[in-house]
């Protein structure tokens, strides 16, 4: 049973900063990719940043320069730096953790950028 279990979120001020956490329990295959999605109310899921197993990574246009994905292999943990935010970053963040014949999902974090 594969469970991912997502914190770090809250209540901040434009220009502030938040670290998203997501530790993954039972057997996550070695080479999984591992991302973040965030949805705002009345919009899609969107992709936000992905990392693979080695390092590389991937990240929406918007966030670009503000937001890093990092992630622990040996505590099956990926996270999400969050800086200089604002308000239309508000929205649920999941993380997700993908492979072959298989694809799991956080329970979702709010992140709420507001004055």
């Amino acid at each position: 049973q594969v469970q991912l279990v997502e914190s770090g979120g809250g209540l901040v001020q434009p220009g502030g900063s938040l670290r998203l956490s997501c530790a993954a329990s039972g057997s996550i295959s070695s080479n999984a990719v591992m991302g973040w999605y965030r949805q705002a109310p009345g919009k899609q899921r969107d992709l936000v940043a992905v990392i693979t197993s080695g390092g590389s990574t991937n990240y929406k246009d918007s966030v670009k320069g503000r937001f890093t994905i990092s992630r622990d292999n040996a505590k099956k943990t990926v996270y999400l730096q969050m800086n200089s935010l604002k308000p239309e970053d508000t929205a649920v963040y999941y993380c997700n953790v993908a492979a072959y014949f298989s694809a799991y999902w956080g329970q979702g974090t709010q992140v709420t950028v507001s004055s």
